[in-house]
């Protein structure tokens, strides 16, 4: 398909492709988003024209640049929050910043899908004027389920869940297509957002193996030690840090002083983690490093005996599909994790999985594996064959254009009168 857009000053300029995309994503910056960064890139290299709108954040305050062929549209937003004022402030900031950008983009760019990243469920207030007005396609890319995130967050299930539960229904309704990060999300759009099973298209999360390979000369980073492990993620409220923690202190009061812990990340709760390691007394065996390149965080999660996620079993995490799971599995790196459903469906015999939320059986269990070098390489291995075989990102890429086939295909049969938005 070729399509026209408005260069400058109003003239018509013609762009030769399959179609042209927007994404939208407010939670990180591209490219440091690397699940929106391989997407608008493998988009790109199908002959798609893209462009992105996204916050600043660190390293990337450039409100606008183009990068690899990416047209970058950055705005800012307030300081994070964990607080719910906070996340009001940030959400209304984002949509005006949004909606602004978009239609610049629109003007410079143009866009026939505007493809929309969670959280939150709100960005299609940004795409429903473009549908209503030029049919633009309208994909809903289910990062997080959002009212599971409130009950986590909170532990009730009041007005503020009932809202979420209603802007997931409007997001779900105007899409034309919903991409999936699993197949637990993939049910919820078919059940609770009413999808046809032909709308709903699974791209897991992944890295490439390419780019997130096993980098050797990490052995500094064990100062001393004789095990190192490892912690790569968000600093989160509700990640599970806190239990890690703990485990770390049980690991400790065990005697245990062999054990470095490398935990890598920022977040907004980094700052209350390293007030809690200091109240446990664990400064001596636990380093934060905060958010570092990727080449020293490749270098220094290969040098890791074993990789740890602590996030607890809640509604939320029960059936989300975490990012270090596949990361620690792509650099071959056994793992220690709680029994959730998706942790267990991606990882399968790359893991040992431990009694939910209990900070002592994560302990044992980490301990156990560190013991056990002969496991840990049958568990490295077998994690880098499911990489392999089935989960890189590679595997994840003709879904990704099937979605936008079916997209443009629907836009194509709506402009016949046959198609329109199921509420």
């Amino acid at each position: 398909m070729s399509g026209l857009l408005s260069g400058p000053g109003g003239r018509a300029a013609r762009r030769d492709g399959p179609g042209r995309v927007l994404i939208v994503v407010e939670n990180l910056p591209v490219p440091f988003d690397r699940r929106v960064w391989m997407e608008a890139t493998a988009l790109r290299d199908h002959g798609y024209h893209v462009s992105v709108i996204c916050p600043t954040g660190r390293g990337f305050e450039a409100t606008r640049e183009t990068l690899e062929g990416i047209e970058i549209y950055r705005h800012p937003l307030p300081p994070e929050s964990n607080a719910g004022l906070g996340f009001v402030r940030e959400y209304l900031a984002a949509l005006y910043h949004e909606t602004r950008l978009a239609w610049r983009v629109r003007r410079e760019q143009g866009f026939d899908v505007l493809h929309a990243c969670n959280p939150p469920d709100l960005i299609f207030l940004v795409a429903a004027p473009f549908r209503a007005l030029f049919g633009t396609r309208f994909v809903f890319d289910q990062h997080d389920v959002n009212p599971e995130l409130y009950v986590t967050k909170f532990g009730r299930r009041d007005l503020g869940y009932h809202a979420l539960k209603l802007v997931e229904r409007l997001t779900f309704a105007l899409a034309d297509v919903v991409i999936s990060t699993n197949e637990s999300y993939r049910q919820i759009a078919l059940t609770r957002g009413r999808r046809r099973p032909e709308q709903v298209f699974v791209v897991r999360s992944a890295p490439s193996l390419e780019r997130f390979a096993y980098r050797p000369g990490g052995e500094a980073h064990r100062a001393g030690f004789r095990h190192l492990v490892g912690y790569l993620g968000v600093m989160g409220p509700q990640e599970g840090v806190d239990v890690l923690l703990r485990a770390v202190r049980h690991i400790v009061d065990g005697g245990r002083r062999d054990i470095r812990f490398m935990l890598i990340g920022g977040g907004s709760s980094l700052e209350d983690l390293k007030t809690l390691a200091r109240d446990l007394d664990l400064e001596d065996v636990v380093e934060f490093t905060g958010r570092i390149p990727d080449d020293d965080l490749l270098t220094r999660l290969s040098a890791c005996d074993v990789c740890v996620n602590p996030d607890p079993l809640n509604p939320l995490n029960d059936v989300s599909s975490m990012n270090k799971i596949v990361e620690y599995m792509a650099l071959g790196r056994p793992i220690v994790q709680f029994d959730l459903k998706e942790g267990r469906a991606s990882a399968g015999e790359a893991s040992v999985y431990a009694r939910p939320n209990d900070p002592a059986a994560l302990a044992q269990a980490t301990l156990d594996l560190l013991d056990d070098p002969a496991r840990r390489a049958q568990m490295g291995e077998a994690g880098l064959r499911a990489m392999r075989e089935r989960l890189a990102w590679h595997h994840q890429i003709p879904s990704l254009l099937a979605a936008y086939r079916r997209a443009l295909g629907a836009r194509t049969a709506q402009e016949s009168g046959q198609v329109g938005v199921r509420w």
